[in-house]
Formats: C-alpha cells, structure tokens, sequence
C-alpha cells in the first residue's frame, strides 16, 4: 500500500525537469487530435474537443497519446503515481478556458486566439522559469512531467554536480 506523504510549496519533487521540446511535441499532437475532433464531430465538436484537452493526461495512466508518443508522462506527486482524471482537468484547466472562448458567440475566433495568446504565454513563461518545468496548471494539480524512463514511484537523485553547487551554496551561508 502506498502512503501519502505532504508536498509543501517550494520543496523539489525529486524528478529532474523533463525536455521541454519533448513537452512541446506532445501538446502540439494533442492540439492535433483536439482539432481533429473539433472538425470531424461536427456540431458537438468544441464539447469533444474541451472534453480531450481537459481528460487528455489521465488517459494512459498520466500519458496522453502526445505524451506516450514522446515518451513523457505527468506524475501526481503526493502519490508519486500517474496522474488521473482528475489531476489532468486540473493541470489542464487553463487550456480548457481556451478552448470555451473559441464558444463566445459573437467573438469565437478572436477570443480564442487572444486567449491562447494570453494564457499559452503565461504558461510557457511559467514552465521555462520554473526549475523542475511547473506550469500554472501543474501547481493547481500538484503534479509534474517527467521522463516517461523514470518510475514514477522513484524519485531521480539529483546530478552530483547541482548537489555540490547546493552544498557549496551551504557552505557560503554558514
């Protein structure tokens, strides 16, 4: 069985931040298959194509066809287990509003690429300034991407060289 253990804001998960081209390639698949459905369900295509981006990453146990194509997955990690449906509305909410302004009436297109302005770019800042990849999403969800080579249910030691930068760090500060 396993034991949940508490994740305190600011303390490192223990996996190493996984290749944001990676991550790129596998969103841009799943804006893909999101379009793909958008187009060939016809009239309830948003609805199909909010229900993908939302339910997307709880799929194949943290993996969305983008993601297991390219060999990432999201991890919850209290849990250190795939992410479920759950986590993955969480974590991919934002994106979810995206694709609700596309609904907007008089305004669908162009809301729809102000907000995948706005808050794409937001959450690309985000992911890029942050040291293990967290995106707005991710901390909503508690959850991370990593290397879908890593077990989830093992956390990574840090390379020996950012260990030493850290201790030498220590060091200064005594």
């Amino acid at each position: 069985m396993r034991s949940l253990r508490v994740v305190r804001e600011g303390e490192p998960s223990g996996y190493p931040k996984a290749s944001l081209l990676l991550r790129a390639g596998a969103r841009i698949v799943d804006v893909a298959i999101a379009w793909a459905l958008y187009w060939s369900t016809g009239p309830a295509g948003v609805v199909m194509a909010l229900l993908y981006t939302l339910f997307a990453d709880g799929m194949l146990q943290g993996q969305s066809p983008g993601k297991k194509i390219f060999g990432v997955k999201v991890v919850f990690v209290p849990t250190r287990s795939g992410a479920r449906h759950r986590d993955s509305v969480l974590r991919n909410a934002p994106f979810g509003l995206i694709v609700i302004l596309s609904m907007m009436p008089e305004l669908g297109a162009r809301a729809f690429l102000a907000g995948l302005v706005v808050i794409g770019s937001i959450e690309a800042l985000q992911c890029l300034r942050d040291p293990e990849g967290i995106r707005l999403g991710d901390s909503w969800a508690q959850t991370q991407v990593i290397d879908g080579k890593v077990q989830a249910d093992q956390p990574q030691r840090i390379p020996a060289q950012e260990e030493n930068r850290a201790g030498a760090r220590l060091r200064d500060q005594i």
